[in-house]
């Protein structure tokens, strides 16, 4: 079949060789013309969404603040954004100070966009400061959608911009103290958060806790949040039970885990028996305490009008809690991506709660993030797709030195192949 292939190829004089030559040209060409026709038809798209945000008109601001945030959580569009970032973060932040309900949710979430897709550290830095006093003063009051998409953009731009530790810390207070509030309202008594914002803020609080290193804050604070967590294990909904659940694990890796490495490395220096320190059975009895509210959760009863697929999470969640807690087993979990990146895994509770904000905060748009977006590379360790920004046709001609190099690879195995058995026939005549 291989002659009569090359025979019939034989046929062609150059005039067809020169025909099928700029035939190919000619599509390669008008491929190239359709993706750039592609490209400056979302560009020009975009620019009027980016026009339509300086409107008077709030429902005409919502509509562009809708096409930006659809078009951002599709694509990672760094190319947009390199020369227009400022601008679209003052536009975002004009939403969030006089826009509806619904433009700030909107406009909260278009910054968190603008924060991961930034990829220039100097950038993300100036968008968090920016952005923490008009976020902060939407926190005050409002619908708990309001509130709960600013908590996330919080997380997000503080996760993406913060420089050290302190400008974190400060973010996490403010969640704090939406989360366990301690001042008085004007009418005398404490104004507790609903149960999706205190879900909204601990989910936040938990995901800034995993930048931290080591035991950073006063012992008694720790003891005093650890104490409240456990609380809310008992009386908050399930919502709210997983939530105070997963924070507790975070703490309980990041800071007591580095708290009792030292205790425990001072203790075995002692020599005699020495007394272990009153702070430390305290903390080893609310461990205790946690590890059977976690055990009761974990296999809590269903009933009659229960939400199984809430239920099911609960138990799911406070298994892994209370094998980390009582066993020491590490929650791990993994998830395709593509054929190139393969799968994302997960060995511990900070890479955990750490994947599943990026996810519940990117959507649809997680899976074309976590390939395309550096920013998620560098968190989760991903190497990128060497086709990241080709065209189609740039693609379909690195694929195809890539089968070029394939071939040559097998070819030549095939050869010492042969080799080998001609060697061994050679050894066998002998």
């Amino acid at each position: 079949m291989g002659k009569r292939k090359q025979k019939k190829a034989d046929q062609f004089d150059s005039s067809d060789a020169d025909s099928v030559s700029s035939s190919s040209t000619a599509f390669s060409e008008l491929s190239l013309a359709h993706e750039t026709e592609r490209v400056d038809s979302q560009e020009f798209t975009l620019e009027k969404c980016l026009d339509a945000l300086y409107e008077k008109r709030g429902s005409t601001r919502e509509k562009a603040l809708i096409g930006l945030v659809s078009a951002f959580e599709g694509n990672v569009l760094l190319d947009f954004i390199e020369s227009r970032c400022i601008t679209l973060l003052h536009m975002y932040l004009n939403s969030i100070k006089r826009g509806s309900a619904k433009e700030v949710c909107l406009a909260a979430r278009a910054i968190g966009f603008l924060a991961i897709t930034a990829g220039n550290e100097d950038i993300t830095h100036e968008i968090m400061e920016e952005s923490i006093s008009s976020l902060s003063r939407a926190l005050i009051s409002g619908p708990d959608a309001v509130r709960t998409s600013v908590l996330d953009c919080l997380a997000i731009v503080t996760f993406a911009g913060s420089n050290n530790w302190e400008e974190t810390e400060t973010v996490m207070k403010i969640m704090w103290d939406i989360i366990h509030p301690k001042s008085l309202s004007k009418a005398g008594t404490i104004t507790k958060p609903s149960s999706a914002v205190l879900v909204g803020a601990l989910s936040a609080w938990s995901f800034l806790l995993t930048t931290m290193t080591g035991w950073r804050v006063d012992l008694d604070i720790w003891i005093e949040v650890i104490t409240f967590l456990c609380n809310l294990l008992e009386n908050g909904d399930r919502a709210v039970r997983i939530a105070a659940g997963e924070a507790i694990a975070v703490i309980f890796e990041i800071v007591v885990a580095g708290k009792l490495s030292n205790i425990t490395s001072d203790l075995e220096s002692t020599e005699g028996t020495p007394s272990k320190p009153k702070w430390l059975i305290y903390l080893m009895s609310l461990k205790e305490k946690i590890i059977l509210l976690v055990s009761g959760l974990s296999m809590e009863a269903g009933g009659k009008g229960i939400d199984k697929k809430c239920l099911n999470t609960q138990r799911d969640t406070f298994q892994k809690i209370y094998d980390y807690l009582k066993e020491g087993e590490q929650p791990e979990t993994s998830l395709k991506l593509s054929k190139k990146q393969g799968v994302l895994t997960t060995s511990t509770w900070t890479e955990l709660i750490q994947l599943n904000f990026l996810k519940h905060f990117l959507g649809s748009g997680f899976l074309k993030h976590a390939q395309d977006n550096e920013f998620l590379h560098n968190v989760f360790d991903l190497t990128a797709d060497a086709e990241n920004g080709l065209s189609t046709t740039q693609k379909r001609i690195f694929r195809s030195f890539g089968d070029r190099e394939r071939t040559q690879v097998l070819n030549k195995d095939r050869q010492m192949a042969q080799l080998r058995k001609g060697a061994i026939v050679f050894a066998d005549e002998d």
